[in-house]
């Protein structure tokens, strides 16, 4: 079963549903991203981003300029994200006892373009009692090596899972005493027609009880670990992403629904005070006011995630495409998750072939035999390559941050040995990618002023707020300060302007960035084809105040 043929129904019926739908004081309806005033965020010591004229100056020149790197460059909020588990569990190598879980992971986390580390459980896989996790061995194994690897971890919490239904629910046992628990029916006849799905009760006081509980535990064990990138929002139905297909949602009006996810929402904003956090971009086909939770969560500052980019509706695409440009997107390619080569078809097969028919119906689809003519080959023509290339180009030309590449390390391996074109072009080009372009050294005031052009060369925005420093060889003297929110924008450039000291000229000094993200700041290494200092930063060498080649005017 293909993750998005489950959700092809549901799909079909958003259309209908806008016309029946009531409309409600809190209704979000759908409307054009672009230009859309959700607010920028407030910039604290913001430089002086110009114009920055002739006339203002007694003499310029320019001083150093770079040019843009082709290299991996591993920075916070960016990059390519290899799953340690997923809604079925781990690579399949482990789940057929071919590596161990040790093993598993590290294959993940040593492929050299691989940046975070992503897991995705239910929420009786982190706790089966109240007042306390329960963590998997993964947690531990996948933050060691996160650390050793300088990877980043993230992670989703399911609500909801129908991988694991009719025999568990994702809400762990020793709730379902206390939550009711309504059954909401099936699918639809072309899929597992003999399975009615479950849903718990949301808005039960004795469910958002233990949902506090869960984000109050969470955020204790990880809230302040440096090496977690985000978190995405824990969301209502199938797998968090905020719908349960064609199926009624388990509320008894849309009111409750949407009052329970605001809440939900809200309350994951508020714990979460230094974590970015991912909302879905799924559209409202089960009537649980999706729309007005992405407005909050947008509004609030999350970021934004979709989990099957080729087969994403308008909607989704239009979101994710003109989101405000100081916020990351992640995406992945739900249904071609396992790239397999045809000479390795049979090794997979045989894996396969270990695991419970149950489990079979949603781990995703290659056409492991003839990849090159992988699900759905009818779009855009004939094809001589593996389809899922359209994903990772797809990927860079709606500006994404992240891109997912599931759990199968060795066959990702050979797929890149072979098919290198898109994940070569996502290592150059996902996400942002900031250097300093051209910096022109000025006398003014009596001292010097460095004018510094950063450029960005990626395909997204920088992901909260970029600061800019001229730090001395000994860290005395450190200047600088911030760029406005998201700046400089994909493919754009944007000045600012350091006032340095009275000495400092004809001096070594060091030019380095940092990432503002919720109020934590991490190191930024320049994406620049000169060399660069071992912590990401620019030595450059300031012009004399006696030099006589100094510029006036043109």
């Amino acid at each position: 079963m293909r993750r998005r043929d489950l959700l092809k129904t549901g799909a079909l019926l958003t259309a209908a549903s806008s016309f029946i739908r009531p409309r409600l004081w809190a209704d979000v309806p759908d409307h054009l991203w672009e230009g859309y005033p959700f607010g920028s965020p407030q910039v604290s010591n913001r430089l002086n981003q110009g114009p920055f004229g002739i006339e203002q100056d007694q003499g310029w020149f320019t001083i150093f300029a770079t040019q843009p790197s082709r290299d991996h460059i591993r920075n916070f909020g960016g990059g390519l994200v290899g799953y340690t588990w997923e809604e079925n569990g781990p690579a399949l190598g482990v789940q057929c006892g071919r590596d161990t879980l040790e093993q598993g992971v590290e294959k993940m986390a040593s492929l050299p373009f691989v940046d975070v580390l992503y897991i995705r459980c239910d929420w009786r896989d982190v706790q089966s009692a109240p007042g306390k996790l329960n963590l998997s061995p993964l947690w531990d194994i996948t933050f060691d090596a996160a650390k050793r690897h300088n990877r980043g971890v993230a992670f989703r919490i399911q609500l909801s899972s129908p991988n694991i239904q009719p025999q568990k629910l994702s809400m762990p046992d020793f709730l379902h005493d206390k939550v009711p628990i309504v059954n909401i029916g099936k699918i639809s006849t072309e899929h597992r027609s003999n399975t009615d799905f479950r849903e718990p009760r949301y808005d039960s006081p004795e469910f958002q009880k233990a949902f506090a509980e869960l984000n109050d535990l969470l955020v204790a064990k990880f809230g302040d670990d440096p090496r977690l990138e985000y978190m995405d929002l824990m969301m209502y139905g199938f797998w968090g992403e905020g719908h349960t297909n064609d199926i009624p949602g388990p509320f008894p009006d849309y009111v409750t629904a949407e009052k329970t996810f605001l809440k939900m929402t809200q309350l994951q904003i508020d714990t979460w005070k230094k974590t970015p956090l991912a909302v879905n971009t799924e559209p409202d086909i089960s009537h649980t006011g999706n729309r007005e939770v992405q407005d909050l969560a947008v509004r609030s500052g999350c970021w934004l995630r979709s989990d099957s980019i080729i087969m994403d509706e308008p909607i989704q695409i239009e979101e994710l495409a003109h989101r405000p440009p100081w916020l990351a997107t992640v995406l992945e390619d739900g249904s071609n998750r396992h790239y397999v080569l045809p000479e390795f078809a049979a090794e997979e097969q045989a894996c396969l072939s270990k695991l419970p028919a149950s489990k079979l119906a949603f781990v995703g689809h290659d056409a492991e035999d003839t990849p090159t003519d992988d699900y759905p080959h009818q779009i855009g023509g004939p094809i001589d390559r593996p389809y899922r290339e359209s994903a990772g180009f797809h990927a860079l030309d709606i500006g994404a941050s992240y891109f997912g590449l599931w759990t199968e390390a060795d066959n990702v391996r050979r797929y890149y040995e072979k098919y290198p074109d898109s994940l070569r072009a996502m290592e150059q080009r996902l996400g942002y990618r900031v250097r300093p372009s051209l910096i022109w050294q000025r006398k003014r005031y009596d001292t010097m002023e460095l004018i510094v052009g950063v450029v960005n060369d990626g395909v997204a925005g920088v992901p909260g707020v970029l600061g800019i420093y001229a730090e001395s060889m000994d860290g005395r003297m450190k200047l600088g300060g911030n760029l406005d929110a998201g700046q400089p924008y994909a493919g754009q450039f944007r000045q600012a302007s350091i006032i340095l000291p009275k000495g400092m000229d004809g001096q070594q000094i060091k030019l380095r960035a940092e990432l503002d993200v919720k109020g934590v700041k991490r190191p930024v290494r320049w994406a620049c084809h000169n060399p660069t200092n071992p912590d990401g930063s620019l030595t450059i060498r300031l012009k004399k105040g006696a030099d006589t080649n100094w510029r006036k005017g043109v």
